[in-house]
């Protein structure tokens, strides 16, 4: 209580000034204490463990409390336990201000004693399968204002929105002498990501979290996957209790606490669980081979959650403390010479002695220190990932994990369109002339991106006159507030793009199982890569489906075209997951006079979708063949909206032809293939640094971009859960333009690209906001100090 006092600065205060964010503190159950409190209920403690709820009832509403109540006892008494009674918590509402007296719930803790040989982990578990049933229970009857912030026989939760130094005032139970404990985890909430609650003050049930977690979204979407898959011996058919595993309307770190929570539960030790949900970056030559394997494993078996954070965690046997990949919140370490282990973001927090200080420890980035609470034994960062990489012979079971790259990696490279041909699909995908020699050109001459300057002056996508790519309707997330981006030149070591292909299994079984999979380096195929990989990766298991579809017949309405052709594609991948397709191939390269092209962006994001919502997304592979990619913006789009793998084809046609005329001197086919590949991840690195996201896995799917200029509606469907704050262009209006750039590259006598002015401004093209009239204007206007010149 001390230390969470002294950390009052770390979160935010209401305009009352007596409301916060939200505090609280997890404690090992104190057994003393509550003996007494079923002494004091009427009944004497039966011989075993005592299993206590914390639970938040609704205040105002005595029907919705009582059927609370009821709900809780029917389902305590069918899981077999026996219950002492319900005990209201004292606590002292006058310390808090007026925004958290008016939400206050009802408080309330049930006692309740377990079946006859029931205890452990065995009784955890029992005791969370009874909490998830109470859950859903309460969730069918529409219960508001009903949450268990804790059910156990190992800890229990006092929390709630008053200040960090109100805490033990609120709740007297914290400062009577009967209250002790062997472990107590604290923290104090500055809310980022949801307005405060009381039932989202942390600490959850197993731990606190100082961060945020920027994939949540795509985390989210992988794991409803997942939860089709997903079985354990240690729920004996109770699997559909647990799902779904992210509970709605809770923050980011509550949706971490309940993935924690199900892999624990399944069997996971707390530190195994902590090592797959945010592992250490496996740098070449930082880490042994051992932790290395380890770490293989953990991102074989599922996508880290990614984003700064420092986590304290205990599944009642184990307390673990450990940071994000690459160390960007705080944790100070101090282990005193009478056995104490103090860990915080704040150093001196309990104001303990230097003299009482037996060593300070220290936590790199991705690392952790555990306790074993059972055994009294604390490991440092290195002994942790040591007893976590013994457990199994993990470099043996990396014996089945496939690496791609030595297999399918550059070689020969395949030619397909070139001359006339060529230039027909260039603008019938809406190239420029530009586009090629300023993104293209440096890319595969140079291995760099484009270097401009001075920002971007032309109109939205949406707003402009000229067609653009689908690609430019989206806007890059990235981080802010309380969230530092990482440098991806500097910690390029701690980032990564590899890339896993096959179906993934069940993330709760501990095998070798999970290690069967193919891994390339990164997302970036090239045309002969992708060849290569249909005999490794595909062998008689791939599905190959067109994306484009018929011009729409005259008088037909607009849109309608479009979505029969989406809707054809969806089925399609469906069917191919379901008839045991590991790869499913998304190309346009079927495009022609009267086959449009379907954006590949809008496509990738349907397929994506609809194999989540049947179960299938985890079955299957999904490499996309795009024309319209040329640059790192539209292949990290395409990966955002869920593609395994992407082949820009038709920049590689276009690359090689011009190597072809000598555009490149010196370099040879693959040279410019490795080039163009290379600028491409660098490309991605850094937009993955940007949003301060480290691995391209936990990216995957997660939509971090904002839509600017596509309508709501269709955002809403084939874009869940991503911004639209300026709507406009629909299924309609994307047809319309698909089938007018077709015209053009298929359908004139000579095709011809356009000159292009998205970078540079020339007449005819693009219209920029500082354009040469502008900039006269202006100089018009200040020489001659009159300002309606301007």
């Amino acid at each position: 209580l001390k230390a969470l006092s002294a950390i009052w600065h770390r979160g935010a205060v209401d305009a009352d000034g007596k409301s916060g964010d939200g505090a609280g503190i997890l404690i090992g159950l104190p057994r003393a204490f509550f003996e007494a409190q079923v002494r004091d209920a009427g009944h004497e403690p039966r011989p075993g463990p005592i299993a206590v709820g914390m639970i938040f009832l609704p205040r105002v509403d005595l029907g919705a409390q009582e059927q609370a109540r009821t709900i809780v006892e029917r389902e305590v008494m069918a899981a077999g336990f026996w219950l002492y009674g319900w005990r209201q918590v004292p606590h002292r509402a006058e310390v808090l201000g007026e925004r958290a007296a008016a939400t206050r719930p009802e408080i309330e803790q049930i006692m309740l004693a377990a079946p006859e040989g029931l205890e452990g982990e065995d009784l955890e578990r029992a005791l969370y399968l009874l909490r998830r049933r109470i859950e859903a229970r309460a969730t069918a009857a529409g219960l508001q204002h009903f949450y268990i912030c804790s059910l156990s026989a190992r800890s229990v939760i006092y929390k709630g929105m008053m200040l960090a130094e109100a805490l033990g005032d609120f709740y007297p139970d914290l400062t009577d002498p009967r209250v002790e404990a062997n472990v107590a985890l604290f923290h104090q909430r500055y809310s980022t990501n949801t307005f405060p609650e009381w039932r989202l003050a942390q600490p959850f049930r197993m731990l606190a979290h100082n961060g945020e977690i920027n994939t949540l979204r795509g985390n989210a979407n992988w794991m409803r996957s997942h939860e089709i898959r997903m079985t354990a011996d240690a729920f004996k058919g109770d699997e559909s209790t647990v799902k779904p595993v992210i509970q709605p309307g809770g923050s980011d770190s509550a949706a971490l606490d309940n993935v924690f929570e199900v892999l624990v539960r399944a069997g996971r030790p707390a530190p195994m669980v902590k090592a797959l949900l945010i592992p250490e970056a496996p740098i070449e030559g930082v880490i042994s081979d051992d932790h290395r394997a380890l770490y293989a494993y953990c991102n074989s078996v599922m996508e880290p959650w990614d984003g700064p954070a420092a986590i304290c965690a205990t599944d009642g046997r184990w307390v673990v403390a450990g940071k994000d990949r690459n160390g960007l919140r705080p944790l100070r370490v101090a282990e005193t010479v009478d056995g104490l282990l103090i860990c915080g973001s704040e150093a001196g927090m309990t104001g303990v002695p230097d003299e009482r200080i037996a060593r300070r420890l220290h936590i790199g980035g991705g690392r952790m220190i555990a306790v074993d609470l059972e055994a009294g034994q604390l490991f440092d960062e290195t002994q942790t990932i040591d007893r976590l990489a013994a457990k199994h012979p993990y470099r043996e079971w990396l014996s089945n994990m496939v690496e791609l790259e030595p297999l399918v990696g550059p070689g020969e490279e395949p030619r397909k369109l070139e001359g006339e041909a060529l230039t027909r699909f260039q603008a019938a995908v809406g190239w420029t002339q530009e586009d090629i020699e300023s993104l293209l050109d440096p890319m595969a001459g140079d291995g760099k991106e484009a270097v401009g300057s001075m920002g971007d002056d032309a109109p939205p996508a949406v707003l402009s006159a000229q067609t653009r790519p689908f690609a430019h309707y989206f806007r890059q997330a990235f981080a802010q507030v309380t969230n530092p981006p990482i440098d991806s030149l500097r910690e390029a070591g701690a980032m990564s793009l590899r890339t896993r292909f096959k179906n993934l299994g069940n993330i709760l079984a501990q095998d070798e199982t999970q290690t069967q999979v193919f891994v390339l380096d990164s997302p970036v195929l090239t045309t002969g890569m992708y060849e290569r990989m249909l005999d490794v990766v595909g062998a008689g298991a791939t599905t190959v489906i067109d994306c484009t579809f018929p011009a729409p017949a005259e008088g037909e309405r607009q849109g309608d075209a479009l979505r029969a052709a989406l809707d054809r594609i969806r089925d399609e991948a469906v069917a191919a997951a379901r008839g045991n397709a590991g790869l499913i191939v998304l190309t346009d390269e079927r495009a022609g006079e009267d086959r449009p092209l379907i954006p590949m962006i809008l496509a990738t994001a349907a397929v994506h979708g609809r194999l989540i919502d049947a179960g299938l997304r985890t079955f299957c592979s999904l490499v996309v063949r795009s024309a319209e990619a040329i640059d790192a913006h539209a292949f990290a789009v395409l990966v955002g909206c869920g593609a395994t793998a992407v082949n820009a084809w038709l920049a590689q046609e276009t690359f090689l032809e011009r190597l072809e005329s000598r555009r490149y001197p010196g370099l040879s086919l693959r040279d410019a293939c490795l080039n163009h590949r290379a600028a491409v991840e660098a490309g991605l690195m850094k937009i993955l640094a940007k949003k301060g996201i480290s691995v391209i896995s936990a990216y995957r799917g997660a939509c971090e971009f904002e839509a600017l200029g596509l309508s709501r509606a269709l955002v809403a469907e084939f874009f869940p859960g991503m911004t639209s704050r300026i709507s406009g262009v629909g299924l309609a209006g994307i047809e319309q333009t698909s089938v007018t750039k077709a015209a053009r590259g298929f359908s004139t006598d000579r095709a011809r690209l356009r000159i292009g002015g998205a970078h540079r401004i020339r007449a005819g093209e693009e219209t920029h906001a500082w354009d040469a009239e502008m900039i006269h204007r202006l100089q018009d206007a200040t020489t001659r100090g009159d300002y309606k010149r301007f």
